[in-house]
């Protein structure tokens, strides 16, 4: 078996693109991945091809050999972009070598702890709030709305959500985005009182339309400094959070604010490699480990969190892309044992699910771990074609 050819496509996805890896051999066998180029990533699709190309004609199968050789070359820059190239060719090599054996990944791992794995309602009314018309829903732009959002979640039997910060512009709900550039208070980050209140009335309403047993997950992404974080980090004490997200690349500010947050901390979803997060876990900085398993690649994954074990730290996939994406997650969660919950966008362009030929399967908040060989999920080549990126 050898590899044959390596192939990118692509997809509209509204306000994103989705993007496909797929390696084929000289007998005709195919692996997936799915990728992006979104959030740092631009150019990432011929990065992947500069390191694929030189796997032409050569075994598939020896994946870690494959990594590891693929790690060394980039070694005076192991991390950012090139990590997620690597991560990409891993991922669509792995789906490759379990369909050649006619398993699911998760058997090359020493078979699932879990089948069902629970989710999280991720981007909770986000994605209403600024997209609105490609999601197909209602439009989002009062507090009573988000309210109302809230109730959907528990109605669709989801035990856990997680929002980001939403503040009342006097006429609507807008996003919040300092620390991407996407709205004022860059470079600053300061945390005002009107952002605030934003926290507060944010999380009052999905607690009042969710109920007192939802799960609520507050994601604040990079948008504050230390001292930002530990005022939100008052804000939220009233709601009794399941995490508090936070990003920051200072190990010791991130550890200080977790000794004083009123509720868990999770960080670390844009740290890829294992010598990236030990400083992170060395510190004791956070209560769960985020790790991107799209960004890090599955055998990277799974080290990194058997080293959080080792700190009795549990791990939640950073997931926010499309089918075959959850997928990966699931199967991650799946074998991992220190495992906490799993995010998942449920809101998308309203064409998600033609991209695909099945879509991971959700019941009762828990998603079904998938049986078939591989990754369980195969992307629709025809459609993904047809909704190809607006230029």
């Amino acid at each position: 078996m050898k590899i044959a050819k390596i192939e990118d496509l692509h997809a509209d996805a509204g306000w994103r693109t989705f993007s496909f890896l797929k390696i084929t051999t000289d007998d005709g066998l195919t692996g997936w991945s799915e990728y992006t180029e979104a959030d740092g990533s631009r150019g990432l699709t011929g990065v992947i091809h500069g390191m694929a190309e030189a796997l032409i004609g050569t075994d598939p199968r020896p994946i870690q050999s494959i990594a590891s050789t693929l790690y060394v070359r980039q070694v005076q820059a192991p991390n950012g972009v090139n990590q997620r190239a690597i991560a990409a060719i891993e991922n669509a090599l792995l789906d490759l070598k379990a369909k050649a054996l006619g398993v699911p990944v998760y058997e090359l791992f020493g078979g699932p702890v879990r089948t069902r794995i629970p989710v999280y309602w991720s981007h909770c009314a986000t994605y209403r709030v600024r997209n609105h018309e490609q999601v197909g829903s209602a439009p989002v732009r009062t507090y009573d709305d988000l309210a109302a959002v809230g109730a959907e979640v528990k109605r669709k039997g989801f035990k856990a959500l997680k929002t980001n910060i939403l503040p009342f512009d006097g006429t609507r709900l807008v996003s919040f985005g300092p620390g991407f550039g996407r709205s004022p208070g860059y470079p600053a980050l300061n945390a005002d009182r009107q952002i605030l209140r934003a926290v507060h009335d944010t999380l009052a309403a999905f607690r009042e339309g969710a109920g007192p047993d939802m799960g609520l997950h507050l994601d604040t992404n990079y948008h504050f400094k230390t001292e930002g974080y530990l005022q939100v980090a008052k804000a939220v004490a009233p709601f009794d959070l399941t995490w508090l997200e936070i990003d920051t690349w200072d190990p010791q500010s991130l550890a200080l604010i977790r000794r004083q947050a009123p509720c868990p901390i999770a960080s670390l979803e844009s740290v890829t490699g294992r010598r990236a997060f030990r400083p992170f876990l060395d510190a004791y900085s956070a209560d769960v480990a985020i790790i991107d398993v799209i960004w890090n690649g599955f055998l990277e994954s799974i080290k990194i969190a058997a080293m959080a074990e080792a700190y009795e730290v549990n791990c939640a996939p950073h997931n926010y892309y499309g089918h075959l994406c959850s997928a990966i997650s699931a199967h991650f969660c799946a074998v991992v044992p220190n495992f906490r919950v799993m995010e998942i966008d449920v809101d998308s362009v309203s064409w998600r699910d033609e991209l695909f030929h099945s879509a991971p399967a959700i019941e009762d908040g828990e998603l079904v771990l998938p049986t078939g060989p591989g990754w369980g999920v195969e992307p629709n080549e025809a459609a993904i074609r047809q909704h190809a990126p607006r230029r």
